[in-house]
């Protein structure tokens, strides 16, 4: 009979636990999400706040309706102008690209690291997570110093004498696949090195003892078991890269279209509110799509 309030109590103890970060998620991101979906089926106006209720009551004949207008003009535009179309494909393209590169970059990192000795691993993981201790901004107006006709790298590439003018890279869209890879870099590395940390140097030495090469044993043996942690990097970096407006519009100036500068221009310079929204929540949509799909595969794979 003493345990049963024992019981009640641990229940109602992982009953809170639970509930905590649901409701956290609740007040944070359904409720936020909500908002901006009721205004994406609303209408712009020139009032403040700039856009018509799509929930009011209507007097006719001395009786009150409640009336509800959902207009879906706004993503019918979206589909319609081609704008909010090659900004949604530039933005997809350039985030594919940008995750392919922090890929190249970050898995060699990652296998060094993972297989350097025990003694050294934490400070090479000091030295990937630092730059996460200095300001987003502050290192992403680094890259226009360095980048810039006069900046660091031009002086460095004509002192060595390997070209003769200075290279047009800041404004392009180049600038902004080296601000995307550098600042999304360390969510690549981190989960293949915690991926490629747990590997059993055996197997490789298995495969070379039973005359593999070494090339081939890396793609056979190494990459394949680094797979769980190569969809997470890659899904780390794709995800908030389609989305980046900072670093587009710093590094890639007036010309480079990306749906999350097109995102601001439309809520702070045009201040169409309601096509803003429905913006956000189509890149919300697009977004979503491959995390469903990483999801599905995991749980595949949980079940092989």
């Amino acid at each position: 009979m003493k345990g049963a309030p024992d019981r009640e109590g641990a229940g109602v103890g992982r009953l809170l636990l639970i509930a905590l970060p649901f409701t956290w998620l609740a007040v944070f991101f359904l409720l936020p999400f909500l908002i901006v979906l009721k205004l994406s089926f609303s209408e712009s106006a020139l009032a403040q706040p700039p856009y018509l209720p799509i929930v009011e009551w209507v007097e006719e004949a001395g009786e009150l309706y409640l009336t509800v207008r959902l207009r879906v003009q706004n993503y019918l535009t979206l589909l319609s102008d081609g704008l909010y179309l090659a900004a949604f494909a530039s933005s997809l393209r350039i985030a594919a690209t940008a995750t392919v590169l922090a890929l190249l970059v970050a898995f060699p990192i990652a296998l060094g690291m993972a297989r350097c000795r025990p003694q050294v691993r934490p400070f090479l993981l000091l030295a990937v997570m630092l730059p996460f201790w200095t300001s987003f901004l502050i290192r992403v107006y680094a890259w226009m110093g360095i980048l810039k006709d006069d900046g660091f790298l031009n002086a460095l590439l004509l002192w060595l004498g390997l070209i003769d003018r200075p290279l047009v890279v800041l404004n392009t869209e180049t600038a902004v696949l080296i601000g995307i890879v550098y600042s999304y870099l360390p969510f690549m590395i981190l989960p293949i090195f915690a991926n490629l940390e747990k590997h059993d140097p055996a197997l490789l030495e298995a495969a070379v003892d039973l005359g593999c090469r070494p090339w081939k044993a890396f793609w056979r043996i190494t990459v394949p078991l680094a797979r769980p942690g190569i969809l997470a990097g890659c899904f780390l970096v794709f995800i908030p890269a389609v989305g980046e407006f900072v670093i587009p519009d710093l590094l890639g100036g007036a010309d480079t279209l990306m749906i999350g500068r097109t995102l601001w221009l439309e809520f702070f310079t045009n201040r169409d509110w309601p096509l803003a929204s429905a913006v956000a929540i189509s890149m919300l949509l697009v977004l979503v799509v491959p995390i469903v799909l990483f999801q599905r595969h995991q749980a595949l794979e949980r079940l092989r």
